[in-house]
Formats: structure tokens, C-alpha cells, sequence
């Protein structure tokens, strides 16, 4: 699917602007348990923040809150310069949602369900097929307005469903794991309409279990885990807070991995760490670190397979901060577990 994509970065934002999106310890409790405890971020206008987290860490439920669909316990909200919770109603005219599942009517047509949305915002008739209409060819769903959408790919219905969240030109957008379930190309597809949004202006928060779709997009990353956030910054800081270049040694013989431990350890001051068929350290520098580490490992008779250097990815720094492997490498490895089974 051929675009132009605007630069997500290319925009200057107005010195002193209000943020898009303020947020001040937040809480939100189901009984005893504090899904939410005490988030607080900003969001600048006209970019991606990106939400990430473990599966129950608090995401959907900040997005439910902030969103109107539920109501904190305390905290201050502040979402497109209103208040969340004061004015509610005011506040759903001026933002948009789409969720992890396209909520769309399924036994209308795509034509007819961006009507119905414009016609809920209180758009004539008129504007709102002229909307529509706008939205489809932006969409690339013009060939299909006129198909039930019960027999649109997962692709065209979460196309449809971004689509549905815009009729309103909403300066903020609430994106709840818009990709999960399709495949690359459609992700790319919708990686690229958001970039487009942001590029035009649009703030976009985003909750994301795919660390290379936060990488791209995010301007900016909060990471919550039970209900608090334990780190923020941009991609690159996160990765910064990992550390540099890691080294990737895989060995001839896995059980030689504590002599190579041993072997590399005057290249880092963290200890090197053990791996299926190998170890991994992280490293200060770059030049001459293969070079070292081989003539070391050979001197120490352990035998390399292979070896490399490469930096540090969101998966590293999700893993360092929670502990715990991104969700969709969980239900990867169950699947790999299940077939070789």
C-alpha cells in the first residue's frame, strides 16, 4: 500500500504549549486492589506517547479513565485542555478511541458505520457521508464502503475502526493495542496512518504489547507495572538506561559458558550472562571489542561459533525494568513450545 508519510518528528511544537494530556497521581481500585497507583505523565501535543506494561500492569485501565469510561479515585486529568472528570461530556467531543478489538457493527456497511458515528456527533446527513467519504479514500477503503463489514479482512476493519475514531477530528487519539492480531503488512500499514496523524498534528497515546511498534512510533514511553510507573523517557534514554553495545557470543560447546563468563569479564563491569548456546555482556565500547573477546575466549579454550555486537532493543529494556519478556513473546514461546510438543 503505497503512501507519503509525513516525519512524526518534523513538527516544531509551540514553546509553553499545554499538554495535550496531564495526568496526576492517578488511582484507580477494584476492592482491595489498586489497579492504578499514583500515575502521573504529560503528554505533548502532536506526538505518540507510548503506554507500556506486562499484561494487568494498569494500561487499559489509565485508558478507560482518562478516556471517560470510567472514573477515578483520585488524581488529576487533564485531557485536550479539560477536565476529565469535571467535564466528561465535553471531553468525549474532542477525542477519539480505538481499542484492541475494531468496534464496528459488523451487519453494516463500511459507508454506513462512519455515517452513524458522524450522526451521533451530531453531523447532518450531509457531512457525515461527506466525512465518510473522506475517511474511506484516506483509508483506501473506498472499493469496499459498500460491503457488509462482517466481510472485511482484520486489516480493513481495524482500518475502519481508526477511521470510525477520527469522524469528529479529535485532537487527541486513544490507540488501546491497535495492531494486535494482524499480520506485518497491515501493521505496517497502520505504523504509517499514524505517523500521518501525528505529522498533521494530532496527540496520540498508545498502548502496545509489540516493543518494536512503540520504538518506532513513541516520541515518548511511561512503562507501568503494578499500577506505577517505573520509568519514562524516549526510546533511545530507555536504552541508555540498559546500557551500550551488547556482545553476542554463541559457543561451540554451551557447557564452556562459565569459562567464558570468566574469559570476558575484564570487558564490562556487569557480569556476563549465561544463554541457551552462549552468553551475552554488555560492553562500553565498540572498536576492538570482537577482537579482544575472541583472543580471550581462544585463550581460554573455549570455542566460538559465532559472535557479534548489536544494541540495545525495547525488549532489553522492558525485560530489565519488569522482569518479565513482552507479552507477545510469551504467547510466541507458548506456541513454539506447543508445536515442538
Amino acid at each position: 500500500m503505497a503512501r507519503t508519510v509525513t516525519a512524526m518528528h518534523s513538527i516544531e511544537k509551540p514553546a509553553g504549549s499545554e499538554p495535550a494530556i496531564q495526568v496526576t497521581g492517578l488511582v484507580k481500585t477494584y476492592g482491595h486492589v489498586r489497579a492504578v497507583d499514583g500515575v502521573s505523565f504529560q503528554v505533548t501535543p502532536g506526538t505518540v506517547f507510548g503506554l507500556l506494561g506486562p499484561n494487568g500492569a494498569g494500561k487499559t485501565t489509565t485508558v478507560r479513565v482518562l478516556t471517560t469510561l470510567q472514573s477515578p479515585d483520585a488524581g488529576d486529568i487533564r485531557v485536550a485542555g479539560v477536565d476529565a472528570v469535571a467535564d466528561a461530556a465535553q471531553l468525549r467531543e474532542r477525542i477519539g478511541l480505538a481499542g484492541q478489538y475494531a468496534a464496528v457493527d459488523d451487519m453494516l456497511t463500511g459507508e454506513e458505520n462512519l455515517v452513524m458515528v458522524g450522526r451521533l456527533y451530531g453531523m447532518s446527513r450531509k457531512q457525515a457521508k461527506a466525512r465518510a467519504g473522506e475517511l474511506l479514500t484516506r483509508f483506501e477503503l473506498t472499493e469496499a464502503a459498500g460491503r457488509v463489514v462482517k466481510k472485511y479482512s482484520g486489516g480493513m476493519r481495524r482500518r475502519l475502526d481508526l477511521a470510525a475514531a477520527l469522524v469528529a477530528r479529535p485532537p487527541v487519539l486513544f490507540l488501546d493495542e491497535p495492531t494486535t492480531g494482524l499480520d506485518p503488512r497491515s501493521r505496517l500499514d497502520l505504523w504509517e496512518m499514524i505517523e500521518e496523524l501525528t505529522g498533521e498534528g494530532t496527540t496520540v497515546l498508545l498502548t502496545t504489547q509489540y516493543l518494536d511498534e512503540a520504538d518506532r512510533l513513541a516520541d515518548d514511553i511511561a512503562v507501568i507495572d503494578h499500577g506505577k510507573v517505573i520509568a519514562s523517557g524516549t526510546p533511545a534514554e530507555l536504552k541508555q538506561r540498559v546500557g551500550g553495545e551488547r556482545l553476542e557470543v554463541k559457543l561451540e560447546d554451551p557447557a564452556q559458558a562459565p569459562q567464558a563468563i570468566e574469559a570476558l569479564a575484564p570487558l564490562s563491569d556487569e557480569r556476563a550472562v549465561a544463554e541457551e548456546d552462549g552468553v551475552t555482556v554488555a560492553v562500553a565500547r565498540r572498536n576492538g571489542t570482537i577482537v579482544t573477546a575472541v583472543q580471550r575466549l581462544g585463550a581460554a579454550g573455549v570455542g566460538v561459533d559465532d559472535i557479534g555486537l548489536r544494541t540495545p532493543t525495547m525488549d532489553d529494556v522492558f525485560l530489565s525494568l519488569t522482569g518479565k519478556v513482552a507479552e507477545h513473546e510469551q504467547a510466541q514461546q507458548t506456541n513454539d513450545e506447543e508445536v515442538a510438543a
